[in-house]
């Protein structure tokens, strides 16, 4: 898994010049801007609560001793519960809403990679292709949620704390890597076929997720390029994946 992860984020390094050679850019400008805005939303909201939550969970602690100390890490921790949750949120909205902006894209890079013009895979329209992204989006924002609250938790621990932080990046890299390889997959399987099959690449996911991720640390220029970069990247790699496995790439 560890070869796939190094190869989903080498994936990046000829993102930016496969988008200029193929003249995409212009694919990007609703995406990119769909992404500015669900982030101001998202985080401005998350900013705004961040002492209350911090607040709320100061009051589990009834003594005085020790009062102060677990108020500032409650005050931390807090920060913290709302900084993922808007990761998540702020991710699965973006990818779900650019899913028929972000399939041509995805399409035209297989047609460059594979050299196959003849559209023999499944056709999906506009609306189909928005539905696909909500449900796949809803699906895993679901499934990550469910599996964070406990990780986060485990913050309250010392030392297990720090292999907690490693485990939400890695789970929060998974599920944006799987929603990038996505746009390619939609063409190819259905539903349920997908899931197998990013969970067999889920390497793949990763090292996309993770340049994702670090992306959005970036103010405002990680947030307007981290969509055409990381689709870029996650299209190639899904369609080098589905070769691989001795896929035809123009099969339903």
């Amino acid at each position: 898994m560890i070869k796939n992860i190094v190869s989903g984020i080498k994936a990046y390094f000829g993102a930016f010049g496969l988008i200029s050679k193929l003249k995409l850019w212009k694919y990007f400008a609703i995406p990119m801007l769909i992404s500015l805005v669900t982030a101001i939303l998202v985080f401005g909201s998350a900013y705004s609560l961040s002492d209350n939550i911090g607040s709320f969970i100061s009051k589990i602690w009834i003594w005085d001793w020790g009062h102060e100390t677990f108020a500032t890490i409650s005050s931390f921790i807090g920060g913290l519960i709302i900084l993922v949750i808007g990761l998540i949120l702020f991710k699965h909205i973006i990818m779900a809403f650019s899913a028929p902006f972000m399939s041509p894209v995805s399409e035209k890079i297989e047609t460059h990679l594979t050299g196959n013009t003849t559209h023999t895979h499944r056709n999906t329209s506009f609306s189909e292709q928005l539905w696909r992204g909500i449900r796949i989006n809803v699906r895993n924002l679901l499934r990550e949620l469910l599996i964070t609250l406990p990780i986060l938790l485990l913050k309250f621990i010392p030392i297990v704390n720090i292999f907690s932080t490693i485990l939400l990046f890695m789970l929060q890299a998974y599920y944006a890597g799987f929603g990038n390889m996505d746009y390619t997959l939609e063409r190819h399987f259905k539903y349920k076929e997908s899931v197998q099959f990013v969970r067999k690449n889920r390497g793949l996911a990763i090292g996309n997720g993770i340049i994702f991720i670090l992306f959005l640390l970036i103010p405002v220029i990680g947030v307007i390029l981290v969509l055409p970069l990381s689709v870029t990247a996650a299209s190639t790699k899904t369609v080098e994946a589905l070769q691989l496995k001795n896929k035809p790439v123009h099969a339903a």
